[in-house]
């Protein structure tokens, strides 16, 4: 097991995933850091949105089907 990323020659500790849990205090976060949380954010909206369509799509498609029959 390596000590550092062999990208990073200088052994820099890899940065720390990037998480935000839903109630968790923000006064200690910083401007940046809440930038970045507000990105995160709206980014797991995006793929919520996203998968909620596909299913709305699956169930039109559904019922198309059931209400044919």
């Amino acid at each position: 097991m390596a000590l550092f990323d062999e990208n990073d020659p200088f052994g820099a500790p890899p940065r720390k995933k990037l998480a935000h849990e839903i109630g968790q205090p923000l006064d200690t976060l910083s401007v940046h850091e809440l930038d970045e949380r507000i990105e995160l954010l709206r980014g797991e909206i995006a793929r919520l949105e996203t998968a909620r369509e596909a299913k709305q799509a699956s169930l039109a498609a559904a019922a198309s089907i059931f209400k044919s029959a």
